[in-house]
């Protein structure tokens, strides 16, 4: 397969422009997953909108992670179907399921950096993989990235076991952002943060989102985060998605799992802080 020359590797899907305004970048419908006689979700039901930054909650074992890979192709599910502006990623060829996977971004916990590669090299990946850039521009760009990140431009020639947590997971970003896609997913992106380091990743998150008119997916149990940043909560109990509405719904439904989660201190804390 050709490769392109465009930053961003392809922005159609069997011809048609890929317009993230005009579909929902991602919608899940009917998912059933299982290992085994193990069923993980049933019957799961999921949208995202453009623009917007979801959270997505749920106690220990109910799923999370098996979902995250569900969405993003690592996994196919049992049942159901998954579409990605608005396509059906069953009817999707080939070269159609790469033009979408490239308008996917993820961010894995601890940033998952190559440890021999610098920073820079490490965002340079997915340009040699999927571009035709020169190696100036790939230089260029991924500095670009690292700065678009908050990180400083000494980063770039830094090694994985030179960076503090924080740096591991700016410099993830970084890498995640490098085709300029349209669709972000995060995984626990503030754990293990301090607290002053997980407000300001935060703070990244949400200035990113509103510059470059992403729409963001985030696996996260930081309360904080949750009242800081996130237009809307969806919560994973019982094999699918009960609710997935603004947190002062969400706070308010009727489950034990979600009373016992955002009724505690800390969830009250949280909340003070974000109204304040």
């Amino acid at each position: 397969m050709e490769k392109n020359t465009q930053v961003t590797p392809a922005q159609s899907v069997g011809g048609q422009a890929i317009n993230p305004q005009l579909a929902a970048p991602m919608e899940a419908r009917g998912i059933l997953t299982q290992f085994g006689d193990n069923i993980i979700h049933q019957n799961l039901n999921f949208k995202v909108t453009p623009n917007e930054i979801v959270g997505l909650v749920g106690g220990s074992g109910a799923g999370k992670s098996v979902l995250m890979n569900t969405l993003l192709g690592l996994k196919e599910p049992e049942g159901g179907t998954i579409r990605y502006f608005g396509k059906n990623r069953d009817d999707l060829n080939a070269e159609d399921r790469l033009a979408i996977n490239n308008q996917m971004g993820v961010l894995f916990q601890g940033g998952a950096l190559f440890s021999s590669m610098t920073v820079r090299e490490n965002i340079m990946v997915p340009l040699r993989e999927h571009t035709d850039l020169s190696q100036q521009l790939m230089c260029e760009l991924a500095d670009m990235k690292i700065h678009m990140v908050g990180l400083p431009a000494m980063a770039g020639a830094l090694y994985p076991s030179d960076l503090s947590g924080g740096m591991k997971k700016r410099a993830g970003l970084a890498r995640s952002l490098a085709l300029d896609p349209q669709l972000l997913f995060l995984d626990e992106p503030t754990a293990g943060l301090d607290p002053v380091g997980a407000n300001a990743f935060d703070e990244l998150i949400l200035g990113l989102r509103d510059a470059l008119n992403l729409t963001v997916l985030m696996v996260t149990h930081d309360l904080d985060s949750l009242y800081a940043i996130c237009d809307r909560v969806a919560v994973l109990v019982d094999k699918h998605i009960a609710i997935a509405d603004k947190l002062d719904v969400v706070q308010n439904y009727d489950h034990p799992w979600v009373k016992e989660y955002f009724g505690g201190p800390r969830s009250r804390a949280a909340q003070s802080a974000g109204l304040s």
